[in-house]
């Protein structure tokens, strides 16, 4: 009789609990825009991400991968089908379970805008769709070419600061989130979110305007730089993140300092509703696992009340604010730009 009593109270108060979150499910858009050979880095890029949120719960029914899918099978590549990111563990994250929903010339502007708003034509099969709602945490990634205010897609076409601003507000108005964390891995990627004002986004850049994102280090093997630097770290850094890890988003904002990554990283917090360092790691990169757990034998209730903190280390971190006043963007005591109209 106690262990039914137990198990009824349990399952009333993770009702209880789950009642109060708007967070239900997690999904990534993973976007490389290159597709050249010495564009190899990029590429790894992708694939580190992908093969993160893979091993921390994420479906590939709820990765959306865009890439040219050009490097594996490059007459140029030395190991043909393989993609590394790191020349001394040669990590093949390439692999052999990658699912590419947009490839080659499916890479494009309007292909990415019309995924993120929910406008592609009604033929489109759904493992190519966005089928996320008000309770989806996203994970939008992007490595490629950038300039100020825009990305370039495999040197035909730029995606702009605007559109990118337009296509979460748009999301936003039809309910397509709850929140997203926007990652940008290019030179002057934090020209790329300026023009934001929809809510709950938290966005990182991997160089400030005005200056170069850098790679990591050549494979000699291979020929070419095989990774570039901030997204070498946050590999690093998800490495030690298991489905379960109590790892905040406090601590993922400062694996690039200046001294490690050569460039200043973007961070843009002004339309986060929420604390960093209350924010899980998972909470983007993993699938939502339930924290709550019961005793049958003794009735006692245990639950998770997220209280681990971890000290956040502003100066390491160069902040974007937005100065109504005199309307201006504010990275921090780095730069400051008047803004567009």
């Amino acid at each position: 009789m106690l262990q039914k009593l137990a198990l009824a109270f349990t399952c009333l108060i993770l009702s209880a609990e789950s009642s109060k979150s708007s967070h239900t499910n997690n999904w990534a858009v993973l976007v490389e825009t290159s597709r050249f050979w010495f564009d190899y880095r990029h590429v790894a890029n992708l694939l580190s991400i992908y093969r993160s949120v893979k091993r921390l719960g994420i479906p590939d029914s709820q990765i959306i991968l865009m890439m040219a899918e050009d490097i594996a099978c490059n007459p140029r590549n030395p190991r043909p089908a393989t993609v590394f990111n790191n020349a001394e563990q040669h990590i093949n994250v390439y692999g052999e379970e990658i699912e590419v929903d947009y490839r080659g010339q499916g890479v494009t502007v309007d292909n990415f805008v019309r995924l993120l708003t929910g406008r592609l034509p009604p033929e489109t099969p759904k493992s190519k769709q966005l089928l996320t709602d008000e309770g989806s945490n996203i994970l939008v990634y992007m490595t490629g070419h950038g300039i100020d205010g825009s990305f370039k897609f495999q040197g035909r076409e730029d995606l702009t600061d605007v559109k990118i601003a337009n296509a979460f507000r748009e999301m936003w108005q039809k309910r397509r989130y709850n929140e997203i964390l926007f990652i940008a891995d290019t030179c002057q990627a934090a020209s790329l979110f300026q023009k934001l004002s929809s809510p709950n986004i938290l966005a990182i850049g991997s160089s400030l305007v005005g200056e170069y994102s850098h790679s990591h280090h050549m494979d000699p093997a291979i020929g070419v730089h095989i990774i570039d630097q901030y997204t070498h770290h946050a590999f690093e850094f998800l490495k030690s993140v298991t489905q379960d890890s109590d790892k905040r988003m406090s601590e993922f904002l400062e694996i690039c300092p200046e001294k490690r990554c050569l460039s200043t990283i973007g961070i843009r917090l002004d339309l986060y509703q929420r604390d960093p360092r209350d924010v899980k790691v998972t909470e983007f990169f993993g699938t939502i696992r339930p924290t709550e757990e019961y005793s049958l034998d003794t009735a006692l209730l245990k639950f998770d009340k997220n209280t681990t903190t971890v000290p956040l280390k502003s100066e390491k971190m160069s902040v974007i604010k937005i100065q109504s006043s005199s309307g201006k963007f504010q990275y921090g005591n780095q730069i400051s730009f008047p803004k567009k109209v």
